[in-house]
């Protein structure tokens, strides 16, 4: 979907149309809060997903600021996700705005059928999308962000090197900042660069398995198919501060957002029937650096106690010189258990060890903040998180 929470805001509010548009945190960019999406008039400016709302204001003092409303979000995405159910077989939900759809079985030309599925789309919802149809999962995920908004790409395997070759490597999906940057330091800046590059070379640097993968995808293998059921992967909870919060001098506020933060996950997680091994905390400092620590217990959890444990255990190896801006918890490595088997009574976490990766498609907003292992050392101010656990 095309700058999906932007444009359903733009449904409520057809006078915005053609004027700069930010959606995040509470709608006041001079409270505390990040973008989460904005207009394409707005992105002219520089205005990103995850940039801060302040300064965002900064690059557009004519921007207008609306607050998320996420349930408004779900309500459309539902409706669009039904109105492609009754028009295909093959559908892969990858998120909120986004889908990969099948369409081997299809009957007539390719480019007549996203042109059809375009039009089912905006009659059900009054929202444009973009649709790239093309031989694999890879390829459509690129394609289908080159003629946004309310594009329709077709990709095959000739159009490689003319159109995707030529693009910047962070255009992989996959490839994130510090990807690139190691790229960059080979000298490799597009994908053909990538491509050009021989598979020991990457697996040198990158090691055996993300090497080969890049190495293939730059030259567009992807034998992935499209999964029409897959269980959720992880479930995870954040809040971003209203003032920056110091690690001793906040104690108390943060235990509180902390011991908040494990009853939602613990409450997201037995309502939908599912634990967790691996559990985690995130953390973005005032200098919007972030830092990320994980741990695995024995037993498999969803209780509110054993996942406040956990992330406590995780914060203990974080060494704190800045104040915090936002604080997150996390669950991953999912199961589902019986209903009768949620909820057992709360123990104390055994740690066993510590955590340190696309047919046609519909383009994502890929509003997600990438995550990146803290390196700050020093003897400056360096408390333990686990001071205000």
């Amino acid at each position: 979907m095309d700058a999906f929470y932007a444009s359903v805001e733009l449904l409520r509010h057809p006078e915005l149309r053609g004027l700069p548009v930010a959606i995040g945190g509470r709608g006041n960019p001079n409270s505390r809060g990040v973008v989460t999406t904005a207009t394409y008039e707005a992105r002219v400016f520089g205005i990103r997903s995850g940039m801060a709302l302040r300064k965002a204001l900064d690059l557009c003092p004519a921007c207008v600021f609306l607050p998320v409303d996420f349930d408004e979000y779900r309500r459309y995405s539902r409706m669009f996700k039904a109105a492609l159910a009754g028009a295909v077989d093959t559908i892969e939900d990858r998120g909120i705005d986004e889908v990969y759809i099948d369409l081997t079985g299809a009957i007539g030309d390719s480019r007549a059928v996203a042109h059809s599925l375009k039009r089912t789309v905006t009659a059900a919802t009054g929202l444009s999308c973009s649709i790239a149809v093309a031989p694999n999962k890879l390829l459509a995920k690129i394609g289908s962000d080159l003629d946004k908004p309310d594009g329709l790409t077709v990709l095959t395997a000739t159009d490689l090197v003319t159109r995707i070759w030529p693009l910047p490597a962070r255009r992989i999906n996959g490839v994130g900042p510090r990807a690139q940057e190691r790229l960059a330091a080979l000298g490799i800046e597009t994908i053909g660069d990538v491509a050009a590059t021989t598979c020991d070379v990457l697996v040198q640097t990158f090691g055996t398995s993300y090497g080969k993968w890049l190495h293939q995808a730059a030259h567009g293998i992807d034998e992935r198919p499209v999964v029409t059921h897959q269980e959720p992967q992880s479930r995870s909870r954040e809040t971003t501060f209203e003032r920056d919060l110091h690690a001793r001098h906040d104690r108390a506020a943060l235990s509180g957002i902390l011991e908040q933060l494990a009853r939602q996950v613990s409450v997201d997680l037995s309502t939908r029937g599912y634990v967790g091994r691996t559990i985690g905390i995130k953390i973005r400092f005032d200098d919007f650096s972030i830092v990320t620590r994980d741990c695995t217990v024995s037993t498999p959890t969803n209780t509110a106690a054993e996942i406040l444990a956990a992330a406590r255990e995780c914060l203990r190896r974080v060494g704190f010189r800045r104040r915090l801006r936002l604080l997150g918890v996390r669950v991953a490595h999912l199961s589902r258990v019986a209903r009768e088997g949620l909820n057992v009574r709360a123990r104390r976490p055994h740690v066993v060890r510590r955590e340190g990766r696309p047919r046609a498609r519909l383009e994502s907003e890929g509003d997600a903040a990438s995550r990146a292992e803290d390196r700050i050392r020093g003897d400056q101010y360096v408390d333990r998180a686990g001071q205000f656990t």
